[in-house]
């Protein structure tokens, strides 16, 4: 945690103070510790929260079009072609990852994590 907050403190006039408040304090305490747990929980739903939202509205109005070029006789519909090949892609890479982690979990582990 302070390597990143420590670079706040690189902002003329104001990055000490921003410092401060991040740690919530003079040093890394408790308050940092859960500010930056609530962070890391909270940030990937925020993400996908606001991909969601992103992918709504570029499928209500369509992506740019810069060149102008009407090409209305090429489109297909979203769904069902474009989610069933989502939901497709996602159950793949989902049984890869439930099937690494079911028949070989320590595939990817380190060998010092095994040593007496």
């Amino acid at each position: 945690a302070t390597v990143i907050t420590n670079l706040f403190s690189a902002i003329p006039y104001i990055g000490q103070t921003l410092v401060e408040w991040a740690w919530g304090g003079f040093s890394v305490d408790n308050p940092t510790l859960t500010r930056f747990f609530a962070l890391h929980f909270l940030l990937p739903f925020v993400i996908v929260g606001l991909t969601l939202v992103h992918l709504t509205f570029l499928h209500e109005t369509g992506s740019n079009n810069p060149l102008g070029i009407p090409s209305d006789c090429d489109k297909i519909p979203f769904h069902p072609y474009y989610t069933t090949k989502d939901i497709l892609g996602f159950a793949l890479m989902l049984t890869l990852l439930v099937s690494m982690a079911l028949f070989s979990p320590n595939l990817l582990g380190d060998p010092e994590n095994f040593t007496p």
